[in-house]
Order: structure tokens, then sequence, then C-alpha cells
């Protein structure tokens, strides 16, 4: 049997709910027999960061990008922006250290391999959203640098807590009309089903999803490493 692909999303690096390190000896061994490894946006989060400067987890960032990127030359990976790690000053970053890895290349909304199409999932948050929509809100959030202070964090730890993330999830994003409305997208962009799309992985509402159907599309998402919610490393079909 070759070896197979994956995808994951939604780690959200740097914040205080992020329980990614528990996850990173399981990257580090996926990677280390994939053949593709997609890494779908909002791998780290600029706006939640405890670090103590844009700086700072922009160096961070790049490092834990070269320890993953760097260790296994084998693997291709991929990184697909979503909006809290679509930092300007990240994305350069990102660009600068893609150059000088060939095993790396980084997409600003979506990436098409075969019949499969991976993306973060942001485009559900507008029932119509296109190309022009997409651009702009994800410029709000290119200069996004406010990280968040200890009363807001404390609030966001309560919700966690109180598990009350799980169901503002289930209420903003139920998974009809979220893959109803990134189906949408996709025929927009000329990325539906009618260019052979088959399969859909995607990340951004934390919410688990193997295989859930679509008119004649197939949806993945692996969740998010928070406490309370579903996490997983997607093998691509």
């Amino acid at each position: 049997m070759g070896r197979r692909s994956y995808f994951v999303s939604d780690l959200h690096m740097f914040s205080r709910r992020s329980q990614a390190a528990e996850h990173g000896d399981a990257l580090q061994q996926t990677a280390g027999r994939a053949k593709t490894f997609v890494l779908g946006g909002d791998i780290f989060d600029f706006r939640w960061s405890t670090l103590p400067s844009t700086e700072a987890t922009v160096s961070a960032a790049i490092r834990w990008l070269d320890s993953l990127v760097g260790a296994h030359r084998t693997c291709d990976f991929h990184f697909v922006l979503g909006n809290h790690d679509c930092n300007s000053r990240f994305v350069e970053s990102l660009e600068k250290y893609a150059r000088k890895q060939p095993n790396l290349e980084a997409h600003p909304y979506l990436l098409r391999l075969g019949k499969a199409v991976f993306l973060h999932g942001d485009v559900a948050d507008h029932p119509r959203m296109c190309e022009a929509r997409l651009t702009h809100r994800r410029q709000h959030w290119s200069r996004d640098e406010k990280r968040r202070g200890s009363v807001k964090n404390m609030l966001y730890d309560w919700a966690v807590q109180a598990r009350l993330h799980q169901l503002c999830g289930k209420m903003v994003h139920p998974k009809q009309r979220v893959t109803r409305r990134i189906l949408g997208y996709l025929n927009r962009i000329g990325q539906g089903v009618e260019s052979g799309t088959e399969q859909v992985y995607f990340g951004h509402t934390h919410q688990s999803l193997s295989a859930y159907k679509q008119g004649d599309v197939l949806f993945h998402n692996g969740g998010a490493p928070i406490a309370g919610l579903d996490f997983r490393i997607v093998e691509v079909a």
C-alpha cells in the first residue's frame, strides 16, 4: 500500500485554549509516513496569541513549521491559510520560508488535488461568498494584531469550561448549512461538482465531520484540539 495523504486544521497554536501540543508526536509520526500533508488553516492563532508580540508569534510559527517540514523531506506539505493565521507579517515570512523549502507550498485560499478540494472553511460565513467578498474579509484579518487581553481570555476560558463553545458551534455552524454554503462557493468559483470535485476537506467550524454528504460531494472536518471538542488528523480518501 502506497503512502497516504492527510489533512489537519485549527490547531490554534499559541492560544490558551489550544491543546495542539498534546498531538505533536502524532503530527510528526503522520508526516513521517505521509505522501502529502495539508495544513488547512488556523494552524496558528494571531488574534489570541499569548506571546508578547506579533513578531514573536511569527518567529515561533516558522520554527514550528521548520520542525515539521524540515524533518520530513519526502512529504509534500501544503499550507492553506485560514482567517486566524493570514496575518500579513506571517504570510510574508511563510512565503519567504516556502521559497527555501522544495516540499512546502503556501496557498491563500484553496488547494485542489485531483478530485479533492482543501480549504479553510470560512467561506461558509456568508450565504453568497465569492472571491471578492472573501478577499475583503481576509484583508481585515491580515491587519489584525490586537491580541486579546486578560479579561477577554478569561471570558473565553469560562465559555470553554462551561462547554458553551460546543453549543454555539452547532448553532452557528450547523453541518447542513455549512456544507451547502461551501459547495455553493465552490460552484461559483468553478471548483464545484461540474469540475469533478468529489471530496472536500475543511476546517474553521471546529465541528468534526466524516464523509458527510451534501449533493454528490463528501465533506470532512477534523475538528479542533480544544477541550470538549473532537479532533483528529484526517486521512484523505
